[in-house]
């Protein structure tokens, strides 16, 4: 396999940082904001509750001073629910709220994973840190609730990707067991920059705004390689 193959394989790899970069929006991220839904609700029940009937604490008779019960409810002196401890069949959750109960802090752990989910002022997730069957994965959002970095950790190796306001990935590094690589794009993910280095040598590709690679350098132990190709990835040239 020629340096060019092996780069064009490790860039096709990037597929698992692009999967990277929407999987903390998946499984742990649905299942950790069902949980918090199911913890609001019970936190609004017990707000307009007259008594405390949801909750069940029991003195554990064994342990002196430990009391158990599946919820907790903490109210601020204007009657305001600030925090909610819970455990439901679907998993362990706590979160807490500011006094408008927007800005929040969440952690739970389901059975998919754990998650941390910290929120602005107006209620947006800015920070989450979550760990899944795939690894551990940190994300951070923009304002607007697109994903603007995640740094992910999966079995092929490591990976950053950054995202513009859109969502839409433009910086990609990636390490991983085939070598290390940075792809650059456009806003559409078409036109990229890419460089890598393999076992083999390194190399630099470029490709124009259908994602027809166009020109490709290399180096390798043999000398450095040059080609050009047209728009449907003709070899047009190419040195030596």
């Amino acid at each position: 396999m020629t340096i060019e193959e092996r780069l064009g394989n490790l860039e096709r790899e990037l597929g698992t940082a692009k999967r990277a970069y929407r999987r903390p929006l998946t499984a742990v991220v649905l299942a950790a904001a069902a949980f918090i839904l199911a913890l609001g609700a019970l936190a609004l029940a017990w707000t307009f509750r007259e008594t405390a009937g949801t909750v069940h604490p029991q003195v554990d008779e064994k342990a002196q001073g430990v009391i158990r019960a599946n919820q907790f409810v903490l109210e601020d002196e204007q009657g305001r629910t600030r925090a909610v401890l819970s455990v439901a069949k679907d998993g362990v959750g706590l979160v807490l709220t500011d006094e408008k109960g927007k800005g929040s802090t969440m952690l739970s752990v389901t059975k998919v994973g754990a998650a941390l989910c910290l929120s602005d002022a107006n209620g947006e997730t800015r920070v989450m840190l979550n760990v899944d069957n795939d690894g551990p994965a940190l994300v951070l959002f923009h304002e607007k609730g697109s994903p603007c970095a995640t740094l992910d950790v999966g079995e092929n190796g490591a990976g950053l990707v950054l995202g513009d306001e859109k969502g839409n990935r433009r910086a990609t590094l990636a390490l991983h067991k085939e070598g290390a690589m940075l792809q650059l794009a456009d806003e559409k993910g078409k036109a990229s920059a890419a460089l890598g280095v393999v076992k083999e040598g390194a190399g630099i590709s470029l490709s124009d705004k259908n994602g027809e690679g166009r020109a490709v350098l290399t180096v390798e132990k043999d000398g450095p390689a040059l080609r050009f190709a047209d728009e449907k990835g003709k070899r047009i040239w190419s040195a030596p």
